[in-house]
């Protein structure tokens, strides 16, 4: 008697899920459907409050300008119009793919109800041909630095000291943005500059110029083990505020395809 009692309470247990579950399913169905717009407003609210950095809520603000501008060019409205082919054909308008912030956007939706899953994880990256890089003309360096002086005017002067530093290390020591901006001082001996050591324990160096080891002695620090760096902060988040720093210099300079990669091609063929 028992048995046959839990049998009736298990299929009534049974029964009463099925029901919630297509009382869910009415509900979702008489809800007005998410607009695109609405969502990623609510998204950067969101982020907003979580303390992002400007620069991230910098990077989804144009990633939505481009889904707004998308979005009315093939008369799309509501979130759940973006399935997998249409982001693929969204995806297909970039020149650098923002994918990563995009599945971020729509697992916050997902996460929500607003829509039934994430088909941003099934996107693929786009293949994208690498574009060699050119060495720096010599009017191009020269123009270069002498917009340090525009450049200290708008961001300070002990801020164009430090780059004029990082500009001529990576002029003259062909190190990549990344090494050096965790460039140790330690590895600044004189004139000889130790790049790495070899498996077999032998040291590269470079010697870079007087006037590089005068820029880095002089350029002020945030740290005393590192010249451009304060080892507090991730190395990708210093480098991206060097490649920045870099950028607004190039735009001084009024150097086109300016690039932080091309100072060591222009070392490797001088």
């Amino acid at each position: 008697m028992r048995k046959s009692l839990k049998l009736r309470d298990w299929q009534r247990a049974q029964e009463m899920i099925r029901e919630s579950e297509a009382e869910d399913r009415r509900t979702r169905q008489q809800e007005q459907p998410v607009t695109i717009k609405g969502a990623h407003e609510k998204f950067i609210a969101d982020a907003e409050a979580r303390k992002l950095n400007e620069s991230t809520l910098y990077k989804y603000r144009l990633l939505f300008r481009q889904l707004d501008a998308f979005a009315q060019t093939y008369k799309l409205q509501f979130l759940a119009q973006l399935d997998l082919d249409t982001l693929a054909t969204f995806r297909a308008t970039w020149e650098e793919g923002p994918r990563e912030r995009l599945r971020a956007f729509m697992r916050f939706a997902e996460k929500r109800k607003w829509i039934e899953d994430n088909p941003a994880i099934e996107l693929k990256a786009p293949k994208v041909p690498d574009k060699p890089t050119m060495p720096f003309k010599r009017e191009e360096i020269i123009r270069i630095v002498d917009a340090l002086e525009p450049y200290g005017k708008s961001a300070g002067v002990r801020n164009a000291q430090r780059l004029r530093a990082f500009v001529l290390l990576l002029r003259y020591s062909g190190l990549r943005i990344g090494d050096a901006t965790q460039l140790e001082i330690k590895r600044l001996n004189g004139n000889k500059l130790l790049l790495h050591t070899q498996k077999t324990g032998v040291p590269v160096y470079c010697v870079v110029p007087d006037m590089v080891v005068e820029a880095l002695e002089a350029a002020p620090r945030s740290s005393d083990r590192y010249f451009f760096w304060t080892g507090e902060s991730t190395v990708h988040s210093a480098k991206g505020k060097w490649q920045h720093r870099l950028q607004r210099l190039f735009e001084f300079a009024k150097v086109p395809g300016g690039h932080p990669h091309r100072f060591r091609d222009t070392f490797a063929v001088e």
